[in-house]
């Protein structure tokens, strides 16, 4: 995929410059250890992209940006999320910091210019999932919860989880975090049963 010819953002800048334009406003808006995270994120995104055939700077854009909104207020997160047309959920009413995927994609569009719907898929989802989610949103997803600053994952751990399809290691992470959060007792958002489910039904059928 030539890079040049990718239309990122509606003025047509640079891929590399929206990418600098977003770094800086995330190490700006988050505590150092969660833009750290979101380093961790892009470059993990970039490795994935370039496994399954995915513009790599496009996984490294969401990437770094996916979190920009984590560390906001929640009045500000709820005000935010309007702009997206789609209603909120009880469960983000109840705890807003579920947003700041939303609200980033609201922001990178708003704010950056960027008009790459894979991108802005990519960042709304990447809380959630979703049943009907592209490749790179699919990866964005994968690499927030799999970037090697994470307690559970190690160098043998990614070698074998890369070896597989994307859908598979969609659902085997997704399994993990499912397992995860009934261990803790947390709410399960329904939009990520309904990925959960669409995944395991598409593997069944390959």
């Amino acid at each position: 995929m030539d890079v040049a010819k990718l239309q990122i953002t509606a003025n047509a800048e640079p891929v590399d410059e929206t990418i600098e334009r977003v770094r800086i406003y995330t190490m700006g808006a988050v505590n150092p250890a969660r833009y750290a995270h979101s380093v961790r994120t892009a470059q993990t995104a970039q490795k994935l992209c370039s496994l399954f055939g995915i513009d790599e700077k496009r996984g490294y854009l969401a990437g770094i940006g996916h979190d920009m909104c984590k560390d906001m207020p929640d009045q500000l997160l709820l005000s935010l999320v309007t702009h997206d047309g789609r209603p909120v959920s009880e469960l983000e009413q109840k705890k807003p910091s579920l947003l700041h995927g939303r609200c980033a994609a609201v922001k990178m569009r708003e704010d950056f210019g960027i008009v790459d719907t894979d991108i802005l898929e990519a960042v709304a989802y990447h809380t959630f999932g979703g049943a009907s989610i592209g490749p790179l949103a699919k990866i964005i997803y994968v690499a927030d919860k799999v970037e090697p600053g994470r307690e559970h994952v190690t160098e043998a751990y990614l070698k074998h989880l890369f070896a597989l399809s994307l859908d598979e290691i969609v659902y085997s992470v997704l399994s993990e975090n499912l397992d995860y959060l009934k261990k803790k007792g947390k709410a399960v958002a329904p939009e990520t049963l309904v990925f959960y489910e669409a995944l395991k039904k598409q593997l069944k059928n390959k």
